[in-house]
């Protein structure tokens, strides 16, 4: 038999077997029951864990192993996402289940909520519904209590002390108007020593501040918001770091859980012995299949977080389609809702 000949047979017999060790060396996508938001469920990065500072996709036991070990775990995500509270709960369970009790902080109630947080969970430490109905879900302005249910019961169920976590709103409109002053001294003391942002991160808030608002904000009232939106982070850091626990979760926007400035680099500064982890939630977009082209989306060179996994797009509507009418050069919405 001529040597070539030999070769092809080989190559065509062991074929499925290289092609089976090639499939389990790819980290497997993580498979929820079922992925409640349908558009490009079947975009090839649904499901899949990309490691930043690797460069990599990695499984899920990587993330489960290293959750345990932070101190402080930030979950970001798109709010009206389904799958996004959904897989912050599975990771809080993560968490609990390697025997860690962090408190579980949300940007979803405002600080001054505390008292009757604390309040409701004593009396009904493992009702949901009843924490929601004390601090007046419906007239928050956050979507539908159903979508963040599964998370306060992951949280409720572990026993986790909820932490309202947010910089209430007026507060926050006063900071507007009188500067830091308005802030409480503990929140106060961080942003100061903060200090400002680098060019590149005040031109990226300022972008996003603009986006956010269909861009029909005048140029002098974005650095307003700049400050609104640092003082949060603040606060958010502030609540995380006296909660009590071994440590804390944090749920919140991805935009508030960037290592470049976010939240993380407030706990950085503040607490430099303990470590973080920031995990994003990001939805795909059609057009992108390499996970290191999503940090367009966030004006970087890399992606501002330590994991990124991604999920399919929520449906919904364009928010800025009725002023785009009005006002045709609008520009148009993201690709990536953050």
């Amino acid at each position: 038999m001529p040597f070539s000949t030999w070769i092809a047979r080989a190559v065509s017999f062991l074929a499925p077997f290289i092609l089976t060790a090639a499939a389990a060396c790819r980290p497997a996508a993580i498979e929820p029951t079922r992925w409640q938001s349908t558009l490009l469920s079947d975009h090839p990065l649904v499901g899949r864990i990309y490691d930043v500072r690797a460069g990599r996709m990695v499984d899920e036991a990587a993330l489960r192993a290293a959750l345990p070990k932070a101190d402080f775990v930030l979950l970001g995500e798109t709010h009206d996402n389904p799958d996004h509270h959904e897989l912050e709960a599975r990771l809080i369970r993560v968490l609990t289940a390697a025997g860690r009790r962090p408190a579980a902080a949300f940007e979803m109630l405002d600080a001054e909520l505390q008292p009757a947080v604390d309040e409701t969970v004593l009396r009904a430490p493992h009702d949901p519904d009843a924490l929601a109905r004390a601090v007046g879900w419906k007239r928050s302005g956050w979507p539908d209590f159903a979508l963040y249910r599964p998370v306060f019961l992951a949280a409720l169920d572990a026993g986790l002390q909820i932490v309202a976590a947010n910089l209430p709103r007026r507060q926050a409109h006063a900071v507007v108007e009188r500067g830091l002053g308005a802030l409480d001294p503990a929140a106060r003391e961080i942003l100061e020593h903060a200090g400002p942002l680098t060019t590149e991160a005040a031109a990226s808030l300022r972008a996003e501040m603009a986006e956010s608002h269909c861009g029909t904000l005048p140029e002098s009232a974005l650095d307003d918001l700049v400050l609104m939106q640092r003082a949060r982070d603040a606060e958010l850091a502030e609540r995380m770091l006296t909660a009590q626990g071994r440590g804390a979760v944090l749920v919140a926007g991805a935009g508030h859980v960037r290592r470049d400035r976010g939240v993380p680099l407030d706990l950085a500064r503040e607490a430099p012995s303990r470590s973080s982890i920031a995990v994003a939630f990001l939805e795909v977009a059609p057009e992108l299949t390499d996970p290191k082209a999503y940090s367009a989306a966030f004006s970087t060179e890399t992606l501002p977080f330590d994991y990124v996994l991604f999920t399919p797009q929520e449906e919904r509507q364009d928010p800025c389609a009725e002023l785009r009418r009005e006002h045709p050069r609008l520009p148009e919405a993201p690709s990536i809702s953050l």
